[in-house]
């Protein structure tokens, strides 16, 4: 917490008083005066650790405006004014490593980010040696928050995301049998398809639920080969945890050879980026990803609230990504964490309250931290409908 002292004024008031009238009065002053605190002299220090410049400024746009969005409709809280503290990775590790110990000397009491996972990998350990709280947004590295006590997350890591697309296929579609199609040598993907099938083997209890496993090499541009053995098996759901790009390829393949089959994948298919690359033979039948929120399946009246705030500001015609929900959402947790860890708290005290949330409710949906610090979280399965993308399935973590 940051107290405000008025310290020219205090000093002059406290001479004139002194000479004028003597010591009585002057305790008198002092007990109402300077040992007062008044709840509009309270700050509440947020650190925004962003690349603001460089290469990723633009994917790093929506987080931003999530949080200062947040910001608008939550000025403060309990009394306590909030303020927003920049600091600017500039898209750079060299950079970031500055830019988090300069965030870090300013003494906020939170830290909100970075985008790009490797930038808040490089803000670990200071945080951490800080013992400033900080909360990721759209970082899906599992490093981020790994032997990071202070550090949380509001998204999934990339290998959830293979249990929950897994769920969908047994929940939703009903299905006991799926396919997967991975690139060559790619750990993240190769984590997702694991969750993935890990799952489906365990629900239908069959080792052999997986009837199509092919694999293919990064930026391979004809997939027909794979494509053909996955039509043979006769599934009905694959799982794409590779490269946007060669997914969007793929998907593109499917569609022209008249493929009867739906791909599944992680939420950089929620990109506008992602959607320019599917062709127009290209269904919403096609495809299905994970998304945390569609402004058609507002979950509770924080949703509400947000994209009421969010169409006042931008225009009704205009729909937020999900990752401007996930950023008011960080903004949500922290000052509602740095309220409840008390009067002037500590950042161990506030670590605490994070580490203790249960069922938040942010416009995303409700959060819950394990403790790793990542999110036990509802999340949305979606597809692109035209260049809108709409809401299929809530997938709950339990």
């Amino acid at each position: 917490m940051k107290i405000r002292k008025i310290a020219a004024v205090a000093v002059t008031a406290v001479l004139t008083v002194t000479m004028l009238t003597g010591c009585t009065t002057f305790n008198n002053f002092k007990e109402a005066f300077l040992q007062q605190k008044k709840s509009s002299d309270v700050t509440i220090q947020i650190g925004i650790y962003e690349p603001m410049s460089g290469a990723d400024s633009d994917a790093a746009k929506a987080e931003i405006k999530g949080i200062e969005l947040a910001h608008e409709v939550y000025p403060n809280i309990g009394g306590k004014i909030v303020e927003l503290v920049y600091s600017d990775n500039s898209s750079d590790i060299d950079a970031a490593e500055t830019a988090i110990n300069n965030l870090i000397s300013k003494k906020p009491d939170i830290i909100l980010g970075s985008y790009g996972s490797v930038y808040s990998m490089i803000a670990g350990k200071p945080v951490n040696d800080a013992k400033i709280p900080a909360i990721a947004i759209t970082n899906d590295n599992p490093l981020v928050t790994k032997n990071y006590p202070y550090y949380f997350r509001v998204c999934y890591v990339d290998s959830n995301q293979g249990d929950l697309l897994a769920k969908y296929v047994l929940e939703q579609k009903q299905e006991t049998t799926a396919g997967v199609l991975i690139p060559n040598n790619d750990d993240v993907a190769m984590a997702m398809a694991t969750t993935f099938v890990d799952r489906i083997e365990a629900e239908t209890e069959n080792e052999d639920a997986i009837t199509a496993y092919e694999t293919y090499k990064p930026g391979q541009k004809d997939f027909t080969k794979p494509l053909k053995a996955i039509q043979e098996s006769g599934v009905k759901s694959v799982l794409l945890p590779g490269d946007s790009a060669d997914s969007a390829n793929i998907i593109n393949q499917a569609a022209d050879l008249g493929m009867d089959v739906m791909f599944l994948g992680p939420t950089d298919w929620s990109s506008k980026e992602f959607r320019s690359e599917l062709s127009s033979s290209v269904s919403k039948e096609h495809l299905a990803f994970v998304n945390f929120f569609t402004a058609d399946d507002t979950i509770n009246q924080e949703s509400e609230k947000f994209l009421e705030a969010y169409h006042e500001k931008y225009g009704k015609d205009k729909e937020p990504e999900d990752s401007v929900a996930l950023g008011y959402d960080a903004y949500l947790i922290a000052i509602n964490a740095v309220n409840d860890a008390g009067n002037d708290p500590s950042g161990n005290d506030i670590r605490k309250v994070l580490a203790s949330a249960k069922e938040f409710q942010g416009a995303s949906g409700n959060i819950t931290f394990n403790t790793e610090g990542d999110p036990l979280r509802s999340a949305q399965i979606s597809t692109w409908e035209g260049k809108k993308i709409v809401s299929t399935y809530t997938v709950e973590p339990y």
